[in-house]
């Protein structure tokens, strides 16, 4: 785990308005951590003050209510010196920011006992560009026994008032996630900083396809305050599809048919581990693993819509996206070539797909604004999507416009058109320029879609909502749900349900657009 150097400058330096402050400010290194400006300090109460050493100051260090403040102190100040005040500004962190704290102690070869006091070490969390969390360390110096003892339970009462902060997690590993890195990325990244942390975990380690759901049905909840899923898109579905089953079961509902789900009753944390990691991108707005580590240790919850897929009735799954038509049947040709890696299994789909570009037969039936709006035709693909479905070929997302929980889903369809001006669609996606301004593309924005697929052989649709109906043959079409492949031989249901399931993960930063090409076509 990468850590802080000692004695590392955490807080931003104030200059003044003067040049000279600004040259003698360019002069000092750069500070690694940027805060916004500080609460003022006497808004807030002092708990307790004293002098630490912290790089190679001694310093007056001041702890609040809400902050962390220390100024270097010295005997004499040079009367009109503007760049002392630039060098000696008081810096701070919030509290907020800080995830552990340990006596920082030094130990001999052949010393028993609990080695010799030096300090305080404090483990904070840095933010730094798009969205990107960073742990580091800061090093609070000082060789008394005593008065160290008092900070460090001042410290640790602070941090025990963190009550959304999770102590005991249930954690599920997918060993077999792109390129089974999972593991080594568990081990080496996430468990270091939990053991800092002292959060208790019990791992799954799962061996199959759906072993996550079936554990989760039966396996001892009590005393976890939340889940955590390292793995893939379709490791994270399965095991928010898992939880939000068990919510219905402990609800006395009947898991057949929902009409109303309740909400999941422990977060989920998501750390990507997969070849694309959609879910856990949307959701912190980049796939870094320490990123998603941290907002899991400091409790930051995000409530997130999710969606019901049914058929006839019946509840199939939850979700957060769907694709229909290209998107269903790619994913159906990647499942045909798993002994691929990931990224050629990716392509080689894309690419058959794209060779044998289809015309999907169907009416979507949008919910919009109370009423049900019938859409008919030939489309090449519809997408379904309650999150943004952020990814390494679409940064800006399959949905740009849609949010994590604004309580609507969007539905993007792709009417036939050729394969040359299909692909221009697909590309633009992986660059600045808006993906949907193509005649053959139409969106909505919706709460609820029912789609019905109709074979070459009948033309037939229901008439009306509510008759039962049956298809013309025994066909099925393949859906890409999640990631994962859904297998549906009428017409299917999507409902959104507001913030149904909360997730760990903060409030996404506005970002940038970014220059990436698409690797895939």
């Amino acid at each position: 785990m990468p850590r802080g150097k000692r004695g590392g400058r955490v807080g931003v330096l104030e200059g003044g308005a003067e040049e000279e402050a600004a040259r003698a400010a360019a002069a000092v290194p750069s500070a690694p951590w940027a805060f916004p400006q500080p609460p003022e300090a006497a808004a807030e109460q002092v708990l307790l003050r004293g002098i630490f050493e912290i790089g190679r100051n001694s310093c007056d260090v001041v702890l609040g209510e809400r902050t962390l403040r220390w100024r270097p102190i010295q005997p004499v100040r040079p009367a009109g010196d503007s760049k002392y005040d630039v060098l000696h500004k008081e810096e701070f962190i919030e509290l907020k920011d800080i995830f552990s704290v340990k006596l920082k102690r030094r130990y001999f070869v052949a010393q028993h006992g609990n080695g010799t006091l030096l300090g305080i070490t404090l483990f904070i969390c840095l933010k730094k560009e798009q969205n990107k969390l960073k742990d580091s360390t800061l090093d609070l110096i000082n060789l008394s026994e005593d008065h160290c003892d008092i900070w460090f339970r001042q410290f640790r009462k602070i941090l025990a008032g963190f009550s959304n902060r999770p102590k005991s997690l249930k954690i599920f590993l997918n060993p077999q996630s792109h390129e089974k890195e999972a593991t080594q990325v568990y081990y080496e990244k996430v468990e270091p900083l939990l053991k800092i942390t002292g959060i208790k975990t019990d791992v799954i380690i799962t061996e199959y396809e759906g072993h996550a759901l079936s554990l989760l049905k039966e396996c001892e909840l009590q005393g976890f305050d939340g889940v955590v899923c390292v793995g893939g898109d379709g490791s994270a579905s399965e095991v928010a599809h898992a939880l939000l089953l068990r919510a219905q079961k402990n609800a006395g509902m009947e898991t057949d048919s929902i009409l109303t789900p309740v909400r999941a009753q422990l977060p989920l944390g998501l750390i990507p581990a997969g070849s694309t990691n959609v879910l856990a991108h949307s959701l912190h707005g980049i796939p870094h693993v320490v990123t998603a580590t941290l907002h899991i240790i400091l409790g930051h919850l995000q409530p997130v819509d999710v969606c019901t897929f049914s058929a006839t009735g019946k509840l199939l799954r939850f979700g957060f996206s769907a694709m229909f038509g290209f998107g269903g049947r790619t994913l159906a040709l990647a499942e045909k070539h798993r002994w691929m890696s990931p990224n050629q299994r990716r392509d080689f789909a894309v690419i058959k797909a794209l060779a044998r570009l289809k015309r999907a037969q169907g009416s979507p039936k949008s919910d919009c604004n109370d009423r049900w709006q019938m859409i008919q035709g030939q489309f090449l693909n519809v997408s379904i999507m309650a999150i943004p479905c952020l990814c390494s070929v679409a940064p800006r997302g399959l949905a740009p416009n849609t949010r994590l929980n604004n309580g609507s889903m969007a539905l993007i369809i792709a009417r036939n058109t050729s394969r040359p001006e299909f692909i221009k669609h697909l590309k633009r996606y992986a660059s600045v320029k808006n993906q949907f301004n193509f005649p053959f593309v139409e969106t909505y924005t919706v709460e609820e879609v029912k789609v019905y697929p109709r074979n070459k052989t009948s033309g037939r649709h229901p008439e009306e909502e509510d008759q039962p109906h049956e298809t013309a043959s025994e066909e099925s079409f393949p859906w890409n749900v999640d990631g994962d492949l859904m297998e549906a031989a009428s017409e299917v249901h999507v409902k959104l349900h507001p913030r149904l399931i909360s997730l760990y993960g903060g409030s996404l930063e506005e970002m940038n657009d970014s220059k990436v090409t698409c690797n895939c076509l």
